[in-house]
């Protein structure tokens, strides 16, 4: 069996495993494309049209609040089975819905897979990754997410040119749905050739399992001081948050959550087409095309990530991002309240994507992955990206209704009051990041552990040996 574990490549189960991320991307990204179309067929008024399109995210609250159970109890493997297979059960009832209410239901149920989906991929590709790649290989599952996004519209783009908008908004968008079945059925299939994580199958007891398992995925390596420090970081009788003095660490990880969402970025996500489209005054398909040219963009700075989070580290990244997408905000919201709106805001909405590809976006999902101890890591990463989910939605849910033309808000602010708030959150953003996040670059998950459990108390702000509210 240990010959076999050799031939483990690590690159092969992330891109596997990333296929959670796939969907993820696809599953919330897919109703940018039918956001006008369901209006229009359901008779959707600006809140009723807010809440169908993030309805989703419900699930995806759901999902975030069972993943730790179900991934402690079911292993990581077994979590994911789960939300492919909720992932099909969604594509097929959203595409033949016969009414808001019903479609509301099968997208609640697709979003329970997305919560799972987006905190157990991750986390299975850190338990697997070699210290000096995790950052990278993390961030594969965000490339997937994005690549999942890109992949959508392209196939939105596509039906929307097998007929006139008036079939779109009638027909078309179920097509759109539908289509998910291929890359869920797909993911469904491939997970049953992956193994469980070492770090969950030495939770489990099954140590000759973890060691064989730990030596396949490390070859080149003597595995015994790894596992060492695995089984010591398995020792604490406690699995209490409170108990082992992590409840500052566990802070860190909601906020970071937190202010990835409440900078915006699913504003531009789900409502692409029609913010284009209001910048433009385009038609719907041209809107649908500029789309495609954001998911590039996002993918395109997601690979730079990639390449150099475990190179420059993830705080620069973070901070130097945020700062970007800040501006870029800002100046559209200006824009807006000014009367200035233009084709050449697209600039800064893809100077916006970009900045966040390079740093929210994929090093928020590493960091989230990697901070947390071995024996807490389901629980608190469940409740972290819990709290990303509620943020999602109340984001999602408020930008229509604040956007709407017969708001109070948008009559006095012209528009621009939503982009402006997103910008000053950001910054808020690059403040926590330099005062709170610390470098965790380049350390095993155990060596992390045993930076939050130091005993002293640092007096600085963050770097890469000073951690001030992890205690």
């Amino acid at each position: 069996m240990e010959n076999d574990m050799k031939q483990i490549n690590v690159l092969r189960l992330t891109l596997v495993v990333a296929l959670g991320g796939l969907l993820f991307g696809y599953d919330t990204a897919v109703i940018s494309g039918a956001t006008q179309a369901l209006q229009v067929y359901f008779s959707l008024s600006p809140a009723q049209w807010g809440f169908a399109a993030a309805s989703a995210l419900i699930g995806c609250v759901l999902g975030a609040a069972v993943a730790g159970v179900l991934s402690s109890r079911y292993g990581r493997r077994g979590a994911l089975i789960i939300a492919a297979v909720l992932f099909l059960i969604s594509a097929v009832g959203s595409a033949i819905a016969g009414s808001d209410a019903v479609f509301i239901i099968y997208r609640i149920i697709g979003g329970v897979g997305v919560g799972i989906a987006s905190m157990v991929s991750p986390m299975y590709i850190a338990e697997i990754s070699p210290a000096e790649k995790r950052g990278g290989l993390v961030a594969c599952n965000q490339f997937a997410i994005i690549f999942g996004m890109l992949v959508v519209y392209f196939v939105n783009y596509g039906i929307a040119l097998m007929g006139p908008e008036s079939w779109l908004n009638q027909i078309g968008w179920r097509y759109m749905f539908g289509s998910e079945t291929i890359p869920a059925a797909l993911f469904l299939v491939l997970l049953f050739s992956v193994p469980e994580t070492p770090r969950w199958l030495a939770m489990q007891g099954r140590d000759d399992e973890a060691r064989q398992l730990l030596k396949g995925l490390n070859p080149a390596l003597s595995i015994e001081p790894l596992w060492d420090d695995i089984k010591a970081s398995l020792h604490h009788k406690s699995v209490s948050i409170k108990e082992q003095g992590l409840t500052g660490l566990l802070i860190i990880g909601i906020l970071l959550s937190v202010f990835q969402q409440v900078t915006g970025i699913n504003v531009f996500l789900y409502y692409a087409p029609t913010i284009l489209k209001g910048f433009s005054n385009s038609s719907i398909d041209i809107a649908l095309l500029q789309t495609v040219l954001v998911g590039v963009v996002n993918l395109s700075f997601t690979v730079l990530a990639i390449l150099t989070v475990d190179k420059f580290g993830r705080r620069p990244l973070m901070m130097v991002g945020a700062a970007i997408m800040s501006v870029s905000i800002i100046v559209i919201g200006t824009a807006a309240y000014l009367n200035a709106i233009g084709g050449y805001l697209l600039i800064f909405v893809l100077a916006y994507i970009a900045a966040f590809a390079l740093s929210l976006g994929p090093v928020t999902w590493v960091l989230l992955a990697e901070i947390f101890p071995n024996n807490v890591r389901s629980k608190a990463l469940s409740i972290a990206v819990l709290a990303q989910w509620l943020a999602n939605f109340l984001v999602s849910q408020t930008f229509p209704m604040m956007n709407a033309k017969s708001s109070w808000i948008y009559q006095q602010f012209n528009g621009g009051f939503p982009f402006w708030l997103y910008g000053i959150l950001g910054f808020v953003t690059v403040y926590f990041i330099y005062r709170f996040v610390p470098e965790t670059k380049g350390r095993s998950l155990e060596q992390l552990e045993a930076l939050w459990h130091r005993k002293e108390q640092p007096s600085q702000g963050a770097s890469e040996h000073h951690h001030p509210i992890a205690h």
